[in-house]
Parts: C-alpha cells; sequence; structure tokens
C-alpha cells in the first residue's frame, strides 16, 4: 500500500502527506477525468500525485466548471483602462486546509501561489424590515448582535452551536470523507444518526433554541449555499455553522478563478493533460466478462480515450443517464433518475458598477418578508415568485483588482426553481433581471441603474445548457436524508467497475468543502496504480 493510501484512512480531517508524489511510470495506468470543475482538478491531482497518468477532459474553453471566469472590458475612473473579473460560480473558501493539502501532495506551499484572506462579517444579512445582522466568527460580537434581536435567544445561540460542533466532529472530520459503499456503512452511523437528530430539518433543529423568527432564518439558511431547503435538509448540515466558525469564511485574491488558475497549473505542471473545448459524448464500457467495466471515454469528435480509471466529475445524473448506456445500469437506472429530487437552480445576474458602493459589505443576504412559503413555491410548487432573498457578492470589498479602478465589481444570485417550473428564461430573464436591480436600488444599492456599466446573466436554462446539469438544477441532486451518505450515487459507482464519481452530487455532496471532500474519498476507493498494472 503505497503513502497516500495510509494517508487517506486516517480520521483526523487535517491529512497530511507522508512522502513524496508517485513518479509517473512509463507504463503507469491511465486515469481520465470528465470536467475540469473544482471536483474534478483535486480529483486528478490527487490521482497524479499516486502515480496514474491522468488526464482531463472538459466541453468548456477554460477549466473551473461552474467555477469559470468572465471578464468585460472597462474603463477606470482615472481614465486607465480595467476589467470586470466575474467569478461565475463559487465565492465562500471555509474548509482552506483541503485546497493546501493538494499543493503539498507535490511537496509544494498553496501560500506560495495564492493567498487566501479572511472576510469580516462573514455575511451581512438584512431583513426586508431593514434591520441588518452581521454575522461573524467571533462570539462576542455574535452574542452582541443576537442580543439586540432577542437577548433571551443568547443562552439558545450557545446550545445551537454547541451542537453544530458535534454535528461537525461527526459529520464532516468523521465521516465527510469516508466511502458510503456499502448499506452495512450507514447501519453503523445510524446510531450517531440518531443522537444527532438528523431526522430534524436545519430548520427544526434551529427552532428547539432560538425563539426570534429573524434569528431563526439567520441560523437556518446555510442549506440554500448547497441546494438544500431549510425545511426539509437533514440537520446534519447544521455542522456548516461551526464549520465556519472553525475555520473561517475566505477569499481568494484575485478570486475563484485565481484558484482554479493554480489547480490547473499545478496540475500541468507535475504533468497532467488538459483538454479543452472536447465533449465526452459516451463513457465506454466492457461487459464480456460479467460485471461492466469503464475502458475510457469517447468523444464527440469520434475519438477514444482508452484508461482504467474514468472519474466523472459532470452532474451524476447526467453521468448516468446520457454517458452511460442503459444495459450497464442496474441501480441508476432511467426510472430510478427520474424520482431523484433535484436542489433548486439560480438566477444569477452578474454587473459592474462606474462606481464603488463602499458601505455594502464583501457578502450580504437580502431576506424578503416571505421565508417558508417563498422556499415552499421554489422547492415544491415550483413556481417563479414574484417576490425573492437574495445573495449579493462585492469582491471588490476585499479586491479592487476585480474591476476597473474607482468600480465595482458584483453578483447577485436569487434561489428559484429548476426547469420543472416551465419558465421561459428566454423571455423571463430581463424581466426578472430588471425587478432585482430595482430591489437592490431600493435598498443597498442607491441609484443602481444609472450606475450599470457591465451586465451578464445565467438562468436555470444556463445550468442546463453550460453545465449539462440535469433540470439547470444548480447543486445536483437537493441534500434530502433520503439522498444523502449511501442513498447519494457512490464515489465508486454501483454500476460500472472502474467509475467514480466526484463533484455536487455524489457523497458528501455541494460546496466547496463537499466537492473537494468527494475527490478526497477517491484516496480510498481508486486502486493503487501498481495493483492495476499487476493485476
Amino acid at each position: 500500500m503505497s503513502w497516500i493510501r495510509r494517508l487517506a484512512v486516517r480520521p483526523d480531517a487535517r491529512l497530511r502527506t507522508e512522502g513524496p508524489p508517485v513518479p509517473v511510470a512509463p507504463d503507469a495506468p491511465d486515469a481520465v477525468v470528465i470536467g475540469a470543475g473544482f471536483g474534478g482538478l483535486a480529483a486528478a491531482l490527487r490521482l497524479l500525485a499516486r502515480g496514474y497518468r491522468v488526464t482531463i477532459v472538459d466541453r468548456l474553453d477554460q477549466p473551473g466548471g461552474r467555477a469559470r471566469v468572465e471578464r468585460v472590458p472597462g474603463t477606470g475612473t482615472d481614465g486607465t483602462p480595467g476589467h470586470y473579473t466575474f467569478d461565475m460560480g463559487p465565492t465562500l473558501i471555509t474548509a482552506p486546509f483541503l485546497f493546501d493539502e493538494l499543493w503539498a501532495l507535490f511537496d509544494e506551499s498553496r501560500e506560495a501561489h495564492l493567498d487566501f484572506v479572511p472576510t469580516t462579517p462573514f455575511y451581512r444579512i438584512r431583513f426586508d424590515d431593514g434591520s441588518v445582522f452581521d454575522y461573524t466568527g467571533d462570539q462576542d460580537a455574535m452574542e452582541a448582535e443576537i442580543a439586540r434581536f432577542n437577548p433571551a435567544d443568547v443562552a439558545g445561540y450557545r446550545r445551537f452551536l454547541a451542537k453544530s460542533e458535534t454535528i461537525f466532529e461527526t459529520g464532516f472530520l468523521e465521516l465527510g470523507h469516508v466511502p458510503f459503499d456499502r448499506a452495512a456503512h450507514m447501519a453503523k452511523i445510524i446510531p450517531s444518526m440518531v443522537a444527532l437528530e438528523s431526522h430534524r430539518t436545519v430548520y427544526g433543529l434551529v427552532s428547539k433554541y432560538i425563539e426570534d423568527r429573524r434569528l431563526r432564518k439567520v441560523f437556518s439558511f446555510h442549506p440554500l449555499l448547497v441546494g438544500g431547503n431549510p425545511f426539509s435538509t437533514t440537520s446534519i448540515y447544521a455542522l456548516i455553522a461551526y464549520l465556519e466558525r472553525h475555520w473561517g469564511v475566505w477569499y481568494a485574491m484575485g478570486g475563484t478563478g485565481a484558484i482554479v488558475t493554480g489547480m490547473a497549473d499545478l496540475f500541468a505542471r507535475h504533468g497532467g493533460t488538459l483538454r479543452l473545448g472536447e465533449t465526452v459524448e459516451e463513457i465506454t464500457v466492457d461487459a464480456s466478462a460479467g460485471k461492466p467495466r469503464a475502458t475510457g471515454v469517447r468523444l464527440a469528435s469520434g475519438e477514444s480515450i482508452e484508461a482504467e480509471v474514468v472519474v466523472s466529475n459532470a452532474d451524476a445524473a447526467w453521468t448516468y443517464q446520457k454517458l452511460v448506456a442503459p444495459e450497464h445500469r442496474t441501480t441508476w437506472t432511467d426510472a430510478k433518475l427520474a424520482k431523484a429530487k433535484h436542489s433548486m437552480s439560480l438566477f444569477v445576474w452578474y454587473f459592474g458598477t462606474d462606481k464603488t458602493y463602499d458601505d455594502v459589505a464583501h457578502h450580504t443576504i437580502l431576506l424578503g418578508e416571505r421565508y417558508k412559503a417563498l422556499l415552499d413555491d421554489i422547492f415544491h410548487k415550483k413556481v417563479l415568485a414574484d417576490d425573492f432573498s437574495l445573495y449579493l457578492h462585492r469582491p471588490t470589498a476585499t479586491d479592487p483588482s476585480m474591476a476597473p479602478a474607482g468600480h465595482d465589481t458584483f453578483y447577485v444570485l436569487s434561489p428559484v426553481p429548476h426547469l420543472d417550473s416551465g419558465t421561459d428564461w428566454s423571455t423571463e430573464t430581463e424581466v426578472y433581471r430588471q425587478k432585482v436591480e430595482a430591489y437592490l436600488e431600493a435598498t443597498v444599492l442607491p441609484g443602481l441603474s444609472e450606475h450599470v456599466t457591465a451586465s451578464l446573466t445565467l438562468t436555470p436554462q444556463g445550468f442546463l445548457d453550460d453545465y449539462l446539469s440535469v433540470k439547470g438544477a444548480a447543486f445536483s441532486l437537493e441534500p434530502q436524508l433520503m439522498q444523502s451518505a449511501y442513498m447519494r450515487p457512490h464515489n465508486a459507482s454501483e454500476d460500472v467497475d472502474g467509475l467514480y464519481l466526484v463533484g455536487a452530487g455524489t457523497h458528501p455532496g455541494a460546496g466547496m468543502p463537499g466537492v473537494l471532500s468527494s475527490a478526497r474519498v477517491l484516496d480510498t476507493v481508486v486502486p493503487d496504480p501498481e495493483d492495476l498494472v499487476a493485476g
């Protein structure tokens, strides 16, 4: 067993390398990774460090997947040319050690290539009545904020945070990088799940400790960051509250795109092959010897890439529905996938302004008047409501280089139903964008409509067209209890030997810590290269 396998099965979260990366031998087995999102890049780096010869194939013209970058030219207030740099996807770093590990695999330091800086407050939460709650990692400051709304909830918050810590220690530190590929594995954790009150929803758990209805929103919104409804997502996801407290909320200078570039450069520097602008149309399978085994991929060009290991960072449902022939699937059949519940989608407006809004925080959450009823519209009724809650990202609050001099860069996202809503986004996009603009102008960005100098949008249709996400869901399968751990598509495919899944649709789930941890699981379930060669 190689050093990386010994590394992978240690139970603590801060895994460290125990030796140099394994050099790629001339007869090393091949691994092909479908998709260059965070999960695919992390998986490719881990396989490369173990001695595989690794190729990544991505249909986009740049790495990053949903974390791709778009740049729009602009001219600063001083007359100098510049760009609005838009991170099109994730913005929050909440477990930086997962990135540090990837550079450490190659005896390098992430800090030498990327600068992570803390953001505070973590979030500025604005309620519809105009009141504001600054959510931070400072215990005294948090208790003072809570006391402004309801002094009686300070004690309840302390108990909630202690509960979140307990869930974090089990759900993330112990189980976040452990494969759930056997029913017995799930059975073993049932007592822990009962003790952790996993039958409760996140909102239900928060309500056990917090009385004030506004504060219940403050401490229950986190599932929305990974595609879940706080009123139906298992309380296991309450661990996010303590995860943020434990490691903080960070920003990468240069934006999330700087992380993608750093990972892609690390991959290329150590011998990996990245093929962009090429679409995988099929995972090739050999079933002649019994159970189907992946043999590589076939591209839209007709070219085949043979590999002993195939890793899909594509949407899990898309992987099975579109890339694996039906005759090779006995678990994830079309019928079963049709019954799966998918996460909500997002409407995202990316915009630049020819002025700065210096009183707007890096991360702002604007909560509408409705909470549960709005989420019912999104997740259950699947109708596009007239009202919304918003997340506003202003990276220039921390990193002015993301916009021309004296300007600001923003994106604002609104959770919306996935494509089962039947919304025609070809006609609705501009109507919805104007509604969002008007709300921002009336609340936190006065005069906005007069200062917009760059504008891009992403809709549920874009999630399907750009990222091949089934139903245009932004976070793949919804993180409900019956779609978690063993009940989620496994990291090692149940149907096809040699096929592995990473990303939001497999264990442990969406969000940067989730997709990076899914790649970490591969260290346990993918055989060592020498074992494949010997076999």
